[in-house]
């Protein structure tokens, strides 16, 4: 009995050493990051693409949130929840608080998005959920008008729905 559970403990250790070397490989470059204290592209860095070491610009991503996350920054009023899809889809329910900027009229509604919310605003934008590309395509644009800090809500509404958070019906 005791050499089965002697094995079974070795096998788990070199089962989470394995783990391990995979996690440590896979994130070695945020890893190196934090060492040498540079920010992962998207976290805070400027949208105007800085400059990294080598003199090439870094190119600023907008970030994934899960649904904890994006309740948090809710409940903490912390961000403003962007609404990409359109005026229909917003008007039949949309996440409580928060704004429509559906992507088919971004361009063209920017410069109004940009005088009511700061460029220093945090902003988590959502569509409908994980097959729903709209909320990375509005991210990028509001990215490039500006905004460094933009996370995507990859679940969106569904999810949001789903969990049995705050929704609300109107008109954007």
């Amino acid at each position: 009995m005791h050499q089965g559970i002697t094995r079974l403990l070795r096998e788990m250790a070199g089962i989470c050493l394995v783990a391990i070397a995979i996690g440590l490989a896979w994130n070695h470059q945020l890893l190196h990051n934090a060492r040498t204290g540079n920010a992962p592209p998207g976290s805070t860095a400027p949208a105007s693409a800085p400059r990294g070491q080598s003199g090439q610009e870094q190119q600023v991503v907008p970030l994934p949130l899960g649904l904890m996350q994006v309740k948090e920054f809710l409940d903490r009023k912390e961000a403003v929840i962007v609404d990409a899809r359109d005026k229909a889809a917003f008007a039949a329910g949309h996440i409580t608080g928060a704004v429509s900027l559906p992507l088919g009229e971004a361009a063209g509604r920017l410069a109004d998005f940009a005088k009511r919310y700061p460029s220093t605003t945090l902003l988590v934008v959502y569509c409908n959920g994980y097959d729903c590309h709209d909320s990375h395509n509005l991210a990028n644009k509001l990215i490039a008008a500006g905004y460094p800090t933009v996370f995507v809500f990859e679940g969106g509404f569904p999810e949001w729905q789903s969990a049995g958070y705050p929704v609300t019906g109107g008109t954007p």
